[in-house]
């Protein structure tokens, strides 16, 4: 299913338990508690999400680079020196 699918039938969902009544709306109290707990998770294992951090990073740099390794991208042929 693609994203765009997805989105869709999850906003449905998410319009009828608003009509239903059913749906939770957090408080300013509940959301600051929520960020509050995210922040500890974090706070515990310092070293690991700093691992997690630092991979992120090689992944954006891969994507830029075009290639695994890291450094220059490949070389790609000119039509015109052909």
């Amino acid at each position: 299913m693609d994203k765009e699918t997805q989105r869709m039938i999850a906003s449905k969902g998410g319009q009828a338990a608003h009509q239903k009544g059913t749906a939770h709306e957090f408080t300013p109290d509940e959301a600051r508690r929520a960020g509050q707990k995210g922040g500890e998770a974090v706070s515990r294992d310092r070293e690991h999400m700093a691992e997690i951090g630092r991979k992120g990073g090689e992944s954006r740099q891969t994507a830029r680079n075009g290639n695994r390794q890291g450094g220059e991208p490949e070389a790609k042929p000119n039509p015109s020196q052909g």
